[in-house]
């Protein structure tokens, strides 16, 4: 109850939190994590018995090349981010264009890794390396998820150049599994490249 003359305080509204995407995709999200975490330990105990190959063959890696490819997935990451406070915001041409960028990134990742694949096999390190068996599952696996990333990105622009569609959750989706990709990266560099 109010006087005269006294002002009366409402709350802001509150906004009602939630996980971005929906239930599918997170199950998804969480069994390629499972996955892939299966086979890093798996990676990490055929390391430890082997830690002497394993680490002569890891310095034929060029760390330069994945910095870049790491560098790349992240400023993809943050356009895919900046993409999804633009569909929120109402701003669906900047976010068509951010989705674009996040796409055009991973297209530069998966040249990247083209180039460093071919240098590695011309210089004889194939998969007859117990390190480099690892290396080309591991890294063709992620790319098998990227590009299947790319095809989701481009599911999301459809989505966001079709006025009848325009759905923020399948652009989150989108972002979510993109952000998975990304995640995968920094650990798959973590181990392959730098771990001694």
């Amino acid at each position: 109850m109010t006087t005269p003359g006294t002002a009366t305080r409402t709350r802001p509204p509150t906004r009602q939190r939630r996980l971005p995407g929906d239930v599918d995709m997170w199950v998804m999200v969480l069994g390629d994590l499972f996955f892939f975490g299966c086979y890093f330990v798996t990676y990490m105990v055929f390391r430890a018995m082997s830690t002497d190959e394993f680490t002569a063959s890891q310095r034929h890696l060029n760390v330069g090349i994945g910095v870049a490819n790491t560098l790349v997935l992240l400023t993809s990451s943050l356009f895919a981010a900046l993409a999804v406070i633009s569909v929120r915001e109402g701003t669906l041409r900047n976010a068509q264009r951010l989705l674009l960028a996040t796409g055009a990134c991973g297209v530069l990742f998966t040249l990247i890794k083209a180039y460093e694949w071919h240098a590695k096999i011309s210089q004889g390190y194939t998969i007859h390396n117990e390190f480099f068996s690892f290396y080309y599952v591991l890294t063709g696996v992620h790319l098998v998820h990227l590009a299947l990333g790319l095809l989701i990105l481009g599911v999301a622009v459809r989505e966001l150049r079709d006025p009848r569609r325009r759905r923020p959750t399948i652009i989150e989706q989108s972002v979510l599994f993109w952000h998975m990709i990304d995640l995968l990266w920094v650990v798959i560099f973590a181990i392959l490249y730098l771990m001694r």
